[in-house]
């Protein structure tokens, strides 16, 4: 029984090796950082620098990223919603086909089409113009925070919908037979039978959108215009500008903080799904 669990770990020790060198090293080595000063003593000097000069930014990337989380969450699950209940199927189809659409499309070419699509001279104000529904005068930029809301809620929405729409058709489809012979409709179907059921899933693909939101650093710098910005375009700044890694992972160290309660979440969701009980 020895030999055979020592088998097993030999062959998770290179997975495990590959996490500890390109994952854990850098994760300590960053957390470090932002708490010690040159000589190697701890200090919360970063922390404050940070505090001060980029708590506006820290603010604004909370409120860009769970606005876009909500509207997300709407979305998604409106989408799922109707991907599971039409009974219109080609409709279903076509829709399946256009939400999938950003999902193998880069966040830095996701970036350039709307900075294109979103400007005051883009192609939106310009399709608006020729149309007659406006004029020139009356066009408006919306690259600025509400650029950066629409390109996460676009670039997020394929996948999101496709882990909801999944975990929906998954469900057991005699519970939504039933209550249809009960004249319950479709609005009442999806609030008390499969949004209860699907909950789990819809948590997880949020938690995964957050964190990737809050990575990403083309969508602030290609979308936004000037301050406040976003943290992970704070942290380039600090690196590309001035050289100071201490300071841009102290930067890090707020965002870990920020998505630590949502890795929870995710992680006991994980372990549940295999079985293992927190």
């Amino acid at each position: 029984m020895g030999v055979k669990t020592s088998h097993y770990y030999w062959l998770v020790a290179p997975a495990a090796l590959m996490v500890a060198i390109f994952f854990l090293y850098p994760l300590a080595f960053s957390l470090y950082s932002a708490v010690s000063a040159e000589s190697g003593q701890f200090t919360l000097a970063h922390l404050e620098k940070i505090f001060e000069l980029y708590s506006t930014d820290i603010l604004f990337t909370l409120i860009i990223v769970l606005s876009s989380v909500v509207i997300l969450a709407v979305l998604s699950i409106s989408i799922a919603a109707l991907i599971t209940l039409s009974p219109f199927r080609s409709v279903v189809t076509l829709l399946g086909f256009l939400y999938r659409l950003p999902l193998f499309i880069p966040f830095i070419v996701t970036a350039q089409m709307m900075r294109t699509f979103l400007a005051k001279n883009g192609l939106m104000n310009n399709a608006f113009i020729a149309s007659g529904l406006m004029t020139p005068m009356d066009t408006v930029s919306f690259l600025g925070w509400s650029g950066i809301i629409i390109t996460f809620v676009w670039k997020q929405l394929a996948f999101t919908t496709l882990l909801i729409s999944g975990a929906m058709a998954a469900l057991d489809e005699s519970q939504i037979r039933a209550a249809r012979n009960l004249g319950a409709s479709r609005v009442r179907i999806l609030i008390n039978i499969i949004l209860p059921q699907v909950a789990p899933t819809i948590g997880v693909s949020l938690v995964l959108s957050t964190v990737t939101m809050m990575s990403v650093l083309s969508v602030p710098l290609m979308i936004g215009t000037g301050t406040p910005t976003m943290i992970s375009a704070d942290m380039a700044f600090r690196v590309n500008s001035y050289g100071d890694y201490s300071v841009a992972n102290a930067l890090g160290l707020v965002s870990y903080v920020l998505c630590a309660g949502l890795a929870w979440f995710y992680l006991r969701q994980s372990l549940e799904d295999k079985g293992v009980r927190s």
